[in-house]
């Protein structure tokens, strides 16, 4: 029979996600913003929702703590997780990218960064750098200073917004971006102006960051300058911030009643900043 349930629409327009995956989301969704600490217990009662069985979250446990992304802390016998040195050192930069509500100031100019070292290229991607070329980098910010020193790094300004929108169409693949977010609006807009079950509230509320995590990780964060005409990102933010909105008090009272750390109930959440809550 199918599943009426909003959660059961959504899952099934959306495919299931890895649980991996999803585990280091509610991490970072869920767990951090109420100190870090989650119950093994607490966290299957989250994915039962999502169909996974105690073994598949055992043995995406076990990797995910091998791998450095959580730490266990066992009590008895009961296990409890947090992030790990991997999982701490990739939150903060990645928070900041998939909860803010529009993109950061440009000063106007390309920084150019010039190298053929695979590290060095790793290291600017995750700056958001896009590849214009073999070996030729972009971004748009960042003190030249505090970008890797093997790099060779030029400030330089487009000569017209024309020159400077094409750089950045070569830089960034704008289009398959642009689909994205149009598969983002196309998947989640049927949930506005829905009441879920109580119980469906947080599960929904982490696929949105899940789906929406997946998208500004790659987004580069353009200002509007150097968009595309009718670019969907704008869209599919604003929708992103008004579901998350819509979710939180129902999400966050679950939380209150069934997650369990370490010394009991989970202390209050701090959210602020996300999405301009």
């Amino acid at each position: 029979m199918p599943d009426p349930s909003a959660l059961g629409a959504l899952t099934k327009r959306l495919g299931p996600p890895r649980i991996a995956s999803l585990i280091v989301t509610i991490w970072g969704d869920a767990v951090a913003p109420r100190g870090g600490s989650l119950w093994l217990g607490s966290l299957q009662a989250i994915l039962d929702r999502f169909g996974c069985n105690p073994g598949q979250v055992r043995t995406a446990m076990s990797r995910l703590t091998e791998e450095g992304w959580l730490a266990r802390n066992r009590v008895g016998r009961n296990s409890f997780h947090r992030l790990g040195p991997r999982g701490e050192a990739a939150f903060g930069a990645a928070a900041r990218r998939i909860y803010r509500a529009r993109p950061p100031a440009w000063d106007g100019q390309f920084r150019l960064a010039m190298t053929t070292d695979p590290a060095v290229a790793e290291a600017l991607a995750g700056r958001q750098f896009g590849q214009a070329g073999p070996g030729l980098w972009i971004g748009l910010r960042g003190a030249a200073e505090e970008l890797p020193a093997a790099a060779t790094v030029l400030m330089a300004a487009p000569r017209s917004l024309a020159e400077a929108r094409d750089l950045a169409a070569r830089a960034w693949p704008l289009a398959a971006i642009a689909a994205a977010h149009e598969r983002f609006v196309t998947a989640f807009a049927p949930l506005e102006g829905v009441v879920p079950d109580a119980a469906e509230a947080l599960p929904l509320r982490l696929l949105l960051v899940h789906e929406w995590r997946r998208i500004a990780l790659r987004d580069p964060a353009l200002p509007d300058a150097l968009l595309p005409d009718g670019w969907p990102g704008r869209d599919a933010a604003a929708l992103a911030a008004r579901l998350y909105a819509a979710l939180v008090p129902a999400a966050e009272a679950w939380l209150d009643e069934a997650g369990r750390n370490e010394a009991g109930p989970l202390p209050p959440a701090s959210l602020a900043g996300r999405f301009e809550l």
